[in-house]
Order: structure tokens, then sequence, then C-alpha cells
């Protein structure tokens, strides 16, 4: 896949390193030519760039681009002035990073797809979520193991853990799964709850609202998401 990133800071770079490493084309963007020098060898392009500039940004592969991520951290105004240029570009999919409460409402009314919150989120959580399909969150163990929450596929749906063959086919642990509801306030506001649903049985039926929770290694996870819808 293609990725934009703007901001080189520590949440950015390592972002961006990460998404290289596993074999993605990433474009890392920063207006310290510092930044842009350190990196040149462990990112796939670095650009020393001002992209609150309309005419600088609609030079970039922006139709070629699969995700486009504004890091900027220190400066608000940047992001924000970054984010809603991207967003008129219509990019296929913006993530943004917000510092606070306001900034992140900023954020939602400019339309970003995802925010990203660096202080309660790692790199390494973002780079499986990017990289791996219909990821909804991962916890590392190791640099060899992960447990993850994925959307059941189509595929799966109505069929029973056993019939998936989760530990035959795939070398994998389905810990649990997750059930997710709209639930209404005493004062009509809306809000999405999360409820474990125990251990599993090998004859519970997966349904298209269920979120399984795997463990195992990285490499089988990757192969078990990478599969076709069909």
């Amino acid at each position: 896949m293609k990725y934009i990133i703007v901001g080189l800071g520590n949440f950015g770079a390592s972002l961006a390193e990460k998404l290289t490493s596993q074999g993605n084309e990433v474009i890392g963007i920063d207006t310290s030519m510092t930044k842009v020098d350190l990196y040149k060898e462990k990112i796939s392009h670095t650009i020393c760039m001002d992209t609150t500039d309309e005419f600088t940004v609609s030079g970039l592969p922006l139709k070629d681009t699969d995700v486009v991520i504004i890091a900027i951290g220190e400066d608000q105004g940047s992001n924000v002035m970054s984010t809603a240029l991207f967003k008129n570009f219509e990019v296929k999919r913006l993530i943004s990073r917000a510092i606070n409460p306001l900034h992140e409402k900023v954020l939602q009314a400019i339309g970003v797809d995802e925010i990203v919150h660096p202080e309660e989120e790692t790199a390494e959580r973002w780079a499986k979520k990017l990289c791996l399909k219909n990821v909804v969150d991962s916890f590392e163990l190791s640099d060899d193991f992960s447990i993850i929450e994925a959307n059941v596929t189509a595929k799966y749906v109505g069929k029973t853990i056993k019939e998936v063959g989760f530990r035959n086919n795939f070398n994998l642990l389905v810990l649990t799964t997750i059930k997710k509801s709209e639930v209404k306030s005493k004062v009509g506001k809306t809000t999405t709850e999360s409820k474990v649903q125990g251990v599993v049985t090998p004859d519970y039926v997966l349904q298209d609202s269920d979120i399984l929770v795997l463990y195992g290694s990285n490499k089988d996870l990757q192969t078990f998401l990478n599969q076709k819808n069909n």
C-alpha cells in the first residue's frame, strides 16, 4: 500500500519506519530538513515541504495514495490547515492526530476518517491496524506474537468456530468475542457499548456484528486477515 505521513516527530517517524519495513511505500513529509535527512534511509521517500500550501500539496501523488496521515503534533494550526487541505483534495482515507478535545472536535468537523491519539496509542498498534484488513485493535506481546481484535468477515458469518477451524486451518486461538451495541442514555444521547462474551465454545455461531479476539503469531494473523472475502 501507499502512504503519505505528514510530520516526522516521534509518532509520525516511528509509524513511517514501521510501515516501510513491512513493505509499504511511504512518503514522509516534514518542514524540517534536519528530520528529512535523518529518516531518508529509513523511510521509502522523504520530502521537506509545507503541507499548508495548496500548490505544493497538489504536486503529491494523491490519487495513487491509499492513506494520508497528518501526524503534526506541536503546531495545531498547521495540523488543522493541512488536514483541511488534504480533505479538499478528496484523498481516499484521511487520518489526523488530535492534541486535545477541542482539536478533536475541529478534526471531526473537517470530516477525517479516523483520529489518532499518540499519547494513548502506539505506532506499532497503528501500523498493524493500517496493514492488516479488518483489524479493530491490537496488543503486541512480543516481536512475533500478538492479540488482535478483528471484525468477522462475511464469509464466516453463520459458521461455528469449529467449522471455520481457526486452530487447525490457521494456527490461531479465539480467546473470546465482543459484541457492540447502541445504547441510549437518559438524555437521549446514543453511545456504543462493547460487551465481552466470555470464553467461546466450538459451537458458537459467528454473527456479522461480532468482533473476534485472536491470539497467534503475526505471520499467521496476517495470513488469516489477508484472505479474500469470498
